[in-house]
């Protein structure tokens, strides 16, 4: 049976074989590209100082338990310390975050040098107050897929923001920032 980066038993409920892809990388991109995301920042810290990155691929999974997942890189400076962490903060950002998105996705930065922008958590992790909400959570394990690498978080507690004006979703779309709002409601 195979284990997980932290030695636990991992379950496949299928047998069936992976067929070669067929699809061209571009035009993978292309297609997601016009799907939006909403945006996050995650921070961690394994022992040697905090991480941050910016993600698009950030999804509930259930409420009972809570469980939340992300996807990163797997050649992300910020991947060997959040494979090593044991919890990790997803930071739910609205449109008047948009300063932490493009932190979290500046490369070659000290995305920590401004000490008024983030603070810690009782419980020791790195957080960013200013988010619309967050959630702290124990990864429950990290799994190889492609060029990339899926965490799966349980949920220990969250924080959402009681501003009206955080409330209005930060989004990536078409390679670009956008926020979601009523003119944006069609139903």
């Amino acid at each position: 049976m195979a284990k997980d980066q932290k030695g636990k038993n991992m379950t496949s409920t299928s047998t069936a074989p992976v067929a070669a892809a067929t699809m061209s990388p571009d035009d993978f991109k292309a297609a997601f590209r016009q799907h939006p995301a909403g945006v996050a920042v995650i921070t961690a810290d394994a022992g040697r100082g905090p991480v941050m990155l910016t993600a698009t691929s950030v999804s509930s999974v259930s409420a009972n338990p809570a469980l939340v997942m992300f996807s990163l890189s797997a050649h992300s400076s910020s991947t060997p310390t959040i494979r090593r962490a044991e919890t990790v903060v997803v930071h739910l950002l609205g449109a008047g975050q948009l300063d932490l998105a493009q932190l979290g996705a500046t490369s070659g930065i000290d995305r920590f040098s401004d000490t008024s922008l983030w603070s810690t958590l009782p419980t020791g992790e790195v957080y960013f107050p200013g988010a619309r909400a967050w959630i702290r959570g124990r990864v429950l394990t990290s799994m190889d897929a492609g060029g990339s690498v899926v965490v799966l978080v349980e949920a220990l507690e969250a924080s959402p923001s009681d501003s009206a004006d955080e409330q209005v979703p930060l989004v990536y779309y078409n390679r670009t920032w956008h926020q979601l709002g009523d003119h944006s409601q069609i139903a």
